[in-house]
Formats: C-alpha cells, sequence, structure tokens
C-alpha cells in the first residue's frame, strides 16, 4: 500500500475515536502491552514527561517540547487529534513522522493488528514509541489521550507526571463530577515520580495529594509556584510577566525576580499553561537538565515555528479579522469567550459545529445571544446534525442559519462581517480542523 491506502486502512479498519466515538475506547492496557511486546517494548527504550488533563494538555506539550529542543535535545512530541495530517501526532524536533515510516510499520504489523485488534489510536501510540526508539530521541513528550489511568500511554514510566486542570469533558467514560474525573486523571501518577499538577483547584485537590502520597511522588502545584500577568498584547505575541512565588521568610535571590516572556500563543489561558512549563523547567533542571532562560524566552515565542502547532486562538486572516480556536468543553469555551471580550470588533459572527455524543447544554448557555450563528458539521460520523444544533441553540437564545458545510458557514460568515467585526470558528477541534 502507498501513504494514502495506508491511512485509508487505518481510518476504516481500526476504530477510531475522534470519528465513531466511545466504541473505539477500549478500557484496559492489554492491547497497548500486547502491541509493545511485539514491538520489543520500545516505551522503556527513551526518557517521557506523561502530560495529561481536561484543558491545556496540548499546548503545554508543545510548549515544553520547543523548550526542550531550543536547549539542545533531541525531542520526541506525541500528540492527538491531528488537525489536517496524520503524521502531525508523531514528531522529533518538530519535524513529522515520513510517510515511508508510516507505510512501513503497517505493512510490517498488520497481520499481528488482525490478531491483537488494536484500535487506530492504541496503534498509533505503539508507532509513536517505536519512532521515538529507533530514533534514539533523548526525552519525548507523551499527551494522553483520554483521560490516565486507562489511557493506551499510560504504559510508560516517565521522569515527570504533569496534569493541567480537571474540567467538565468525556463524563461518559471518565464519571460524573470532577472528583471521579480527578481520579482516572491521576492514574498516571508513578510511585516515586514527580507530579506537577497545572491549576489548584479545592474539589479535586485531595485526589491528587492523597495519589502522590500514596506512591510517595513529589507534588507541586504551579499556580502555587508563579505568578503570570499579562502585560502586552499584539497580533504576534502576548507579553507576559512571571514571578516565583517565595518563602517570604527566606531572601530573594536573582533567579527569584520577575522575567518577561513573549509567547507567540496569545490565548489568554496561556497565562496557565505557561506556569505549568515554568514549573516543569524548573523539574528538569533538578533532574540533571540543563534548561537556561534565554532558552525559554526563545521557545516560548517560537512555539508554532519550532512545533507546527495550530489552531489555538490562532489568527486566519485580518481582512475580515478571522480567528479559530479549538476550545470545546465548558472550560475551554470559557476561555475563548475572554478571549473574544479582549478583541475590539463592532459585531460577532460566530461559525460553529460540534460532536454529537456530548452534552453541549452547558457551552450554548454560555455563549453570547447578540452574535449572528453559523451552524455547521463537522465532517466526520460524530458530528451533529446542523439543523439539530441550531434546535439546541434556539432553545439557548441564540440565533442563526444551517450551512451544508464548514467551509460554507466559514464563507458565508466573512461574506457578512462588515469593517471591524469578527468572525470566530470553533466549537470542536474538528471545525478547527478544516480551516487552519
Amino acid at each position: 500500500m502507498n501513504y494514502q491506502q495506508t491511512l485509508d486502512y487505518l481510518y476504516t479498519q481500526l476504530p477510531m475515536f475522534t470519528r465513531v466515538g466511545t466504541s473505539a475506547f477500549k478500557a484496559d492496557l492489554t492491547n497497548t502491552l500486547a502491541l509493545c511486546e511485539l514491538l520489543d517494548n520500545p516505551q522503556h527504550k527513551f526518557k517521557s514527561i506523561h502530560i495529561g488533563g481536561t484543558n491545556g494538555k496540548g499546548s503545554t506539550s508543545h510548549m515544553l517540547a520547543a523548550v526542550l529542543q531550543t536547549a539542545g535535545y533531541k525531542t520526541g512530541l506525541y500528540t492527538s487529534p491531528h488537525l489536517r495530517d496524520f503524521r502531525e501526532r508523531i514528531r522529533i524536533n518538530g519535524e513529522m513522522i515520513p510517510e515511508q515510516d508510516v507505510v512501513d510499520f503497517v505493512a510490517d504489523y498488520k497481520t499481528d493488528f488482525e490478531k491483537i485488534q488494536p484500535s487506530f489510536f492504541e496503534m498509533t501510540v505503539a508507532l509513536a514509541f517505536d519512532h521515538f526508539a529507533k530514533n534514539k530521541v533523548d526525552i519525548a513528550i507523551i499527551e494522553v489521550g483520554l483521560g490516565g489511568r486507562l489511557d493506551s500511554t499510560n504504559v510508560i514510566t516517565p521522569l515527570l507526571s504533569v496534569i493541567t486542570n480537571i474540567g467538565w469533558d468525556h463524563m461518559n467514560l471518565l464519571g460524573d463530577t470532577l472528583p471521579l474525573i480527578a481520579g482516572e486523571k491521576a492514574g498516571i501518577i508513578k510511585p516515586n515520580i514527580p507530579v506537577i499538577i497545572g491549576e489548584y483547584q479545592p474539589v479535586v485537590a485531595p485526589v491528587f495529594e492523597q495519589k502522590a502520597e500514596q506512591h510517595k511522588s513529589p507534588l507541586s502545584f504551579a499556580s502555587e509556584r508563579w505568578n503570570v500577568e499579562a502585560k502586552e498584547k499584539t497580533e504576534k505575541y502576548l507579553t507576559i510577566e512571571a514571578t516565583p512565588i517565595t518563602d517570604s521568610r527566606k531572601p530573594t535571590t536573582e533567579s527569584q525576580q520577575t522575567t518577561e516572556y513573549q509567547l507567540d500563543l496569545t490565548g489568554s489561558y496561556q497565562l496557565k499553561n505557561v506556569k505549568t512549563v515554568l514549573t516543569a523547567a524548573e523539574a528538569l533542571n533538578k533532574l540533571g537538565f540543563s534548561i537556561s532562560n534565554m532558552q525559554l524566552r526563545r521557545a516560548l515565542k517560537n512555539v508554532q515555528g519550532i512545533t507546527g502547532l495550530q489552531g489555538r486562538w490562532q489568527t486566519l486572516s485580518i481582512n475580515p479579522l478571522t480567528i479559530c480556536d479549538t476550545g470545546h468543553n465548558p472550560e475551554g469555551i470559557r476561555e475563548v469567550l475572554k478571549n473574544i471580550a479582549s478583541v475590539n470588533y463592532t459585531r460577532l459572527h460566530f461559525v460553529i459545529g460540534v460532536v454529537n455524543d456530548k452534552d453541549i447544554s452547558k457551552i450554548l448557555q454560555m455563549l453570547p445571544q447578540d452574535a449572528t450563528y453559523y451552524f455547521c458539521r463537522p465532517d466526520i460520523p460524530r458530528g451533529l446534525d446542523a439543523e439539530l444544533l441550531k434546535t439546541q441553540a434556539i432553545e439557548a437564545g441564540l440565533h442563526g442559519k444551517v450551512y451544508s458545510s464548514v467551509e460554507a458557514a466559514l464563507s458565508a460568515a466573512q461574506a457578512a462581517a462588515k469593517k471591524g467585526d469578527l468572525v470566530f470558528v470553533g466549537g470542536s477541534t474538528f471545525v478547527v480542523a478544516e480551516v487552519v
């Protein structure tokens, strides 16, 4: 098979969560362990950092990969889902896995897949681990796919575990309370391995504290370690000041002074994520890595260029001003709305599409009623019919028209936008994937 035929095989033969939903989720690690055994356990052949959480884990993973790469380390990066190209999921020093490597991997193990019957995600995790091991990366950033405890990535023993935050997402799989969801995310905490929690949330902090104590894992909360303030925002950069939170009884040292950074990821939610990255960089230096403040500054200023990250408060055009963002659960949408509020615009044109297996009532209630909505369906089997979306939106006081595709909705929104208006595209990662 050539590359396209290989992808078609993967998409059609292996259950794919992003396309079909919960039926593709395997609630144990049996298949992943079988694949790893087949590949001579590549997950044990490279150092890693494991990153989970509800929101921000993709941005945090990319920022940390940029930092390590800038510091001179050969850095693997595994993330999901992809936006445009399957190979976005597996990168080394920003370079996507070669097409031929994907073709060869599937050709070599296709017969084994038919015996093991892995999901698309399980196969992709195995491919990533094999790629990182064969290329002898110094370290790999491994982003959790869904949850943590039973996620296919949870067969690694990392140097550092990171959990960004806990929010409402995938409740049908992870639990219907935040502590239950946190319990699943906390499943990546390993014995004696340091763990960083990005955001201190009183309702779930005890879950992490108990798990860390049980495993004798050193625990820190990044939000209690750093004060980060936005100073200036331009089209290209968000300028911030980061100040360590220190013990008032100890003298302040030069290393504890305020530092200015420019972020090329300009969404306001990156203020939270950068605290996690700075705390992780400190932890890595204690583990024997060498990451200087100059390297941190260079990396954070060019995360998109270094890693290829897209879809995080990304400007698609200036005239009319068109911005997209992958935020898709209540917490993510709340951050999106903060960013929209920071833009000086006359009227908001909101291109929106969602998937069909999530309760979107909370999200629709949050959205501004004075915007014009352009309802569409992302081009995946899980996409919610745009007419059904419109019906639910009307109940929440939102009004607009239905369009046959994301592309048609965006074209209509941009055509209707007058000077000074803002066009926003979002609601689902899969809507954003069609416009970047």
